[in-house]
C-alpha cells in the first residue's frame, strides 16, 4: 500500500481548511469578479447578511455587485464545498483499496470539476459484475494487456495459452480479452474527453413517434420525426421532446455519427497494423457502442436538461418578477367580481386596506340572466361603499361581465380593470386563505384575491405558489428544487426592492423581507394587534427575538408612513440616519425640510460626507431616496378595454386589436385579446427589427396592439403580429 504524503494526510483530516484558501480565487476567476469583492461578499454572507441587504447597503465593500452577482458567488461557493466533499470521499475510497499513489493523489487534488473527479475515480469504482470482470476472473487480463500493446505476435497461438476450465477455445479467450480492453477504453480519461468533444460538436437529437402512439400522442406531432443538432436545440423544444418521451409518445436518442466517434477513438488506441491491432479495433467499436456511447449520452442528456432547465427557470423568474412588480392601483375601495355563468358572479367589496366589507352573488348571465338585478346590485354597492374601481377576473364570463359594467350608469367615475386570475383558485383553497377568511367559502376568497391583486399585486401574489401563477413554461418538468430556490429568490428581491408598509403588510409578505422569515413575521403581526401601529423603526427592537442582526437586515426595507422620523418612510437605513441629519444641520435645516425642498438637496456636496465606511455609492442612494421618499417604484395601474371580439370565431385575418401580454417565452409572447385562447406573437413578429430576446421588446401586463395573421380553428390557435401595427 502506498502511503499518503504528509500534505495529503492534512488534506484528508482537514480538507476544508486546505481547500477553502482557494475557493475565493476560483470564484473570482470563474465569475470575473475582483478577489477582494468576492472575499468581502462571502464574509458578509457567512455572517448572516442576506443578498438584498448586501446589494442595497454594502456597496462600498462589494464594489456595488448586484443581487444576481452576489447570488452567483453564493451558489458557486456551495458547488465548491460539494466538490470538496466528493473529493474527500473518493480519496478515502481509493486509500481503503490500497491503490493510492502520489501521482493519483495530485490529480485528485488539482481537479476542479465533478466530471474530472469522476473520470479519475471510474477505474477504482466498485462495479457490479461486468463482461470485463468475468473475463478477468477467467485469467484473461494479461492477454488483453498484450493485445492492447499491439506488439507483433501470433494472436491465435497466444490465445490458446489461456484455455482452462472456463475458457474452451481461442475465440472465447480473445472475446473475453476484447471485453477487458473495451472496459479499459471506456474508463480512459482521454477517450471520455474526446467523446465529450465529439458529442458537444456533433451530437444529433433524434425523436420519433413510439409505435402505435400516433393518435394518442398527437399533441407531439411536431416531434414525430425530428433530427436536430443538440447544441442548437432551443430549451423549450428540448423540454417538450423530453416530456413526450417521459409520457411514452416519443423515442429519443442523442448521439453523433457512430463512424465519426469510432474513428476518433481509433486515433487514440490504434497505432500498429497487425493482428493484435485488429483485435483492439474490434474492442474499440464494441466499447463505443456498448459502453461509451450510452454513458456519454446520459451525461449529455443530463447536461442539456440542466441547461434547458436553467433557461426555462430564467424566463420564468423574469416573468414572475415583472408580474410581482406590476403597477398597483393603491389604497382605494374596490369592488371585486369573480365571474361565472351557472353559479353566478361572486361579488365582494374591500376597503382601502383590503379588508372585506361585503360579499354577495349576482346572476347576470345565462341560465338565470338577471342582468337588471345584477346591475342594480352593483350600482347600489358602489354608492353605499364609495367604490373607486372594479376588478373583474379574466376567466370564464369575464368579458361578458365587463360588457354589462359598461352599460351601467354610475353616479361617479369608476374605472374597470380586467385582472389575471391565474392561481386565484389555488389561493382560495389554501391554508393561507382559510386562515384569513375562516368563515367564508372558496368562492368569496377567490373574489377577494382578484380585488386585492388590483390593489397590490405583490402583496397578494406572494401568498400563492409561484408555479400556479401561470407565467412559465414546463415548470413541472424542470428541476423542482432549483425552481423553488430561484422563484423564492425573485419574490424576496421584489419584496425588498419595493419596500413594505410595516403597519399593513401581511405575515406572508413580511416573511420575504430581508432578515425576517415566518417566525419574526408573525411576531410583528402579533405586536401590531397588541400595541397598535408602529410609530418608529426602533419599535422593531421591542419584538421578542428581534436581535441586532435581524434588525440590521430588515429595517431598511420596512416603511412607516407618517412616522415621527420621516426617514422611517424611506429606504435610508437607520445606521446612516446620522449622515442625513448632518447634511440637514450643515444647511441650517432639519431632515423634514431637506426632504421637502429640492433646492436644499442641490446644495449638498457629497464628497464632504465620504468616510472610511460610507462612500459615494451609498451617498448617491441617500440623495435618490430623499428625492422620492416613500414613492412606490412600480408606477400606477391603467384601465384597459378589449376590442369587439368574444370568441375565436369572431376573428378574421387582418384584424387589429388591443391586447395584454400574459406570458413571455424564448420564442415569443402570448397576448390576451379578449377571447378564451391567448394569441401567439412569434419572436419574428414582435418588432420591425431583429429581436434576440422577447423580453427586450415586451413586458408582462403590457398593453399592446396586434394584428391577426392566422387562425387555426381546429386546434384553437391564434397567431398575431406586432409588426407595423
Amino acid at each position: 500500500m502506498v502511503k499518503f504524503s504528509k500534505h495529503t494526510t492534512i488534506f484528508a483530516s482537514n480538507s476544508q481548511i486546505h481547500l477553502n484558501m482557494n475557493h475565493q480565487q476560483l470564484i473570482a476567476n470563474a465569475l470575473n469578479i475582483s478577489l477582494n469583492y468576492v472575499t468581502s461578499t462571502l464574509n458578509l454572507l457567512e455572517n448572516g447578511a442576506t443578498v438584498p441587504f448586501i446589494a442595497r447597503y454594502r456597496k462600498e465593500v462589494t464594489g456595488s455587485l448586484d443581487e444576481v452577482q452576489i447570488a452567483d458567488i453564493q451558489q458557486y461557493k456551495t458547488k465548491l464545498i460539494d466538490l470538496d466533499k466528493r473529493r474527500e470521499s473518493i480519496i478515502k475510497s481509493i486509500e481503503e483499496q490500497g491503490k493510492m499513489t502520489d501521482e493519483l493523489q495530485n490529480k485528485i487534488l488539482k481537479s476542479t470539476t465533478v466530471t474530472e473527479l469522476e473520470d479519475i475515480y471510474l477505474p477504482f469504482k466498485k462495479k457490479r459484475k461486468t463482461r470485463a470482470s468475468v473475463a478477468k476472473e477467467k485469467g484473461l487480463e494479461p492477454l488483453a494487456l498484450r493485445l492492447l500493446a499491439q506488439s507483433r505476435f501470433d494472436v491465435a497461438l497466444e490465445a490458446k495459452k489461456y484455455l482452462n476450465d472456463a475458457v474452451n477455445t481461442a475465440d472465447e479467450a480473445l472475446s473475453g480479452a476484447r471485453d477487458i480492453i473495451a472496459e479499459i477504453i471506456s474508463e480512459d480519461e482521454t477517450a471520455r474527453n474526446t467523446m465529450r468533444f465529439v458529442f458537444s460538436k456533433s451530437a444529433i437529437l433524434t425523436s420519433k413517434v413510439a409505435r402505435g402512439k400516433e393518435e394518442e400522442g398527437i399533441k407531439y406531432k411536431d416531434y414525430f420525426k425530428c433530427d436536430e443538432t443538440l447544441s442548437k436545440c432551443p430549451s423549450h423544444r428540448l423540454l417538450a421532446i423530453r416530456r413526450g418521451e417521459e409520457e411514452g409518445f416519443l423515442r429519443v436518442s442523442i448521439a453523433p455519427s457512430a463512424e465519426l466517434a469510432v474513428y476518433e477513438l481509433e486515433k487514440i488506441f490504434i497505432f500498429e497494423h497487425n493482428d493484435a491491432a485488429k483485435q483492439v479495433k474490434m474492442a474499440v467499436t464494441d466499447s463505443y457502442e456498448r459502453l461509451l456511447q450510452p454513458s456519454i449520452e446520459t451525461e449529455f442528456r443530463n447536461t442539456s436538461k440542466e441547461k434547458a432547465d436553467a433557461e426555462a427557470i430564467r424566463v420564468f423568474t423574469e416573468n414572475l418578477s415583472q408580474l410581482l412588480l406590476a403597477a398597483p392601483l393603491g389604497e382605494k375601495c374596490i369592488l371585486g367580481i369573480d365571474p361565472g355563468f351557472r353559479t353566478g358572479c361572486k361579488t365582494v367589496v374591500l376597503d382601502k386596506n383590503g379588508n372585506l366589507l361585503h360579499y354577495s352573488t349576482i346572476f347576470p348571465h345565462p341560465p338565470q340572466q338577471d342582468e337588471f338585478g345584477a346591475s342594480n346590485e352593483i350600482r347600489h354597492l358602489c354608492d353605499q361603499y364609495f367604490v373607486e374601481a372594479i376588478a373583474v377576473g379574466n376567466g370564464t364570463a369575464g368579458r361578458e361581465t365587463m360588457a354589462i359594467l359598461n352599460e351601467i350608469k354610475f353616479d361617479s367615475k369608476i374605472d374597470f380593470y380586467m385582472v389575471n386570475e391565474n392561481g386565484a383558485s389555488i389561493y382560495s383553497a389554501s391554508a393561507v386563505a382559510r386562515e384569513e377568511f375562516p368563515d367564508h367559502d372558496i368562492t368569496v376568497r377567490g373574489a377577494v384575491s382578484i380585488a386585492r391583486r388590483l390593489m397590490d399585486p405583490l402583496a397578494e401574489l406572494v401568498k400563492i405558489d409561484a408555479k400556479s401563477i401561470g407565467v412559465g413554461q414546463y415548470q413541472h418538468d424542470v428541476n423542482q428544487s432549483l425552481l423553488k430556490e430561484s422563484l423564492d429568490r425573485v419574490v424576496e428581491s421584489c419584496v425588498n426592492s419595493v419596500g413594505i408598509n410595516l403597519n399593513t403588510a401581511s405575515r406572508h409578505l413580511l416573511t420575504y423581507v430581508s432578515g425576517l422569515g415566518p417566525n419574526l413575521a408573525q411576531k410583528i403581526v402579533d405586536y401590531r394587534v397588541q400595541n397598535g401601529a408602529f410609530k418608529s423603526r426602533n419599535d422593531l427592537k421591542k419584538i421578542p427575538r428581534m436581535g441586532e442582526k435581524a434588525f440590521e437586515q430588515c429595517a431598511g426595507f420596512l416603511r412607516i408612513r407618517d412616522a415621527i422620523n420621516p426617514l422611517d418612510n424611506t429606504a435610508v437605513h437607520p445606521e446612516i440616519y446620522s449622515v442625513v441629519e448632518k447634511m440637514a444641520t450643515d444647511l441650517n435645516s432639519d431632515v423634514s425640510n431637506l426632504i421637502l425642498k429640492k433646492e436644499l438637496r442641490q446644495q449638498i456636496d457629497l464628497k464632504n460626507y465620504v468616510t472610511k465606511t460610507i462612500g459615494l455609492p451609498t451617498l448617491n442612494d441617500i440623495i435618490k431616496e430623499l428625492n422620492k421618499p416613500g414613492l412606490d417604484p412600480r408606477g400606477e395601474a391603467k384601465s384597459f378595454e378589449f376590442g369587439n371580439v368574444h370568441r375565436i370565431e369572431d376573428l378574421s385575418i387582418g384584424m387589429i386589436l388591443p391586447g395584454i401580454v400574459t406570458n413571455i417565452t424564448n420564442f415569443g409572447a402570448f397576448v390576451d385579446i379578449g377571447i378564451k385562447q391567448d394569441g401567439m406573437v412569434h419572436i419574428s413578429q414582435l418588432a420591425n427589427k431583429f429581436v434576440k430576446n422577447p423580453a427586450d421588446v415586451v413586458v408582462l401586463q403590457q398593453q399592446v396592439m396586434v394584428k391577426v395573421t392566422d387562425v387555426d380553428f381546429e386546434r384553437k390557435r391564434v397567431f398575431l403580429s406586432m409588426k407595423e401595427v
